[in-house]
């Protein structure tokens, strides 16, 4: 529930979810594909109570979906192809620059949205390059994907807090998803504990996303900066 309730906050649910299963016993590549599948409804709950904050253009959608897509297959690939503990010196770097990004997003960015409805082809195509590298982190590991997803929307000038959890939900749903149906074909998924996590999450997931909406942008934004400084500090100490 905790997991699925970050996740639609803020990102980071994996944070949470992961390692509970390493501590159950559950080998690190089993573990990492048993808690995407779990978070992945989670995330699809949320994104349905996110739907009235989704207004997004087609013209932008469609691109942002397809790099998700692609990026996410490719990032479950790497997973099942490489050795889980490599990336463990990777993901700090990662925590501490989409951390970064996002919390300095509003100073180095314009405050008008580049994903306005006449947003210029050469916006959607970084945009989607930058989706593209999300979604391959995306299905690769996972921890911190909502994290990794708002820094990117903050990079190219989103402000709205809410609509960009709208749409940090949808992406991810889109990422997991595919990584779920690569990892569900591989049978590599710890079913009889995920099915205890799938449920916690759906709870997590569908309030968690309710229950922000009602809260300040300010108060929702200090607290995605919180949990990726936690997270960052966590990996690099993992690392270490």
């Amino acid at each position: 529930m905790l997991g699925g309730a970050l996740n639609s906050v803020a990102g980071g649910g994996g944070f949470i979810a992961f390692p509970a299963l390493l501590f159950t016993g559950v080998p690190p590549i089993a573990a990492n594909a048993t808690q995407t599948v779990a978070l992945w409804f989670g995330m699809s709950a949320s994104t349905r109570a996110y739907r009235e904050r989704l207004d997004v253009p087609r013209r932008i959608m469609i691109p942002l979906v397809v790099t998700s897509v692609l990026g996410g297959l490719a990032g479950a690939y790497l997973l099942l192809h490489t050795p889980a503990h490599t990336f463990l010196h990777i993901i700090p770097w990662l925590m501490l620059a989409a951390t970064l990004l996002f919390a300095l997003g509003p100073w180095i960015v314009p405050r008008k949205s580049s994903l306005a409805h006449d947003a210029s082809v050469r916006s959607i195509v970084g945009a989607s390059i930058f989706e593209f590298a999300v979604s391959v982190y995306g299905g690769y590991f996972g921890g911190g994907l909502g994290i990794m997803n708002l820094a990117m929307l903050s990079a190219i000038g989103m402000t709205d807090i809410h609509a960009m959890n709208a749409l940090k939900a949808l992406l991810g749903s889109v990422i997991n998803g595919v990584a779920v149906l690569t990892f569900v074909a591989v049978h590599v998924v710890y079913w009889l504990k995920g099915a205890v996590m799938i449920a916690g999450a759906l709870v997590g997931g569908y309030f968690g996303a309710h229950y922000s909406q009602k809260l300040p942008p300010q108060l929702v934004r200090g607290f995605v900066i919180l949990v990726g400084t936690s997270m960052t500090i966590y990996f690099f100490t993992r690392a270490g």
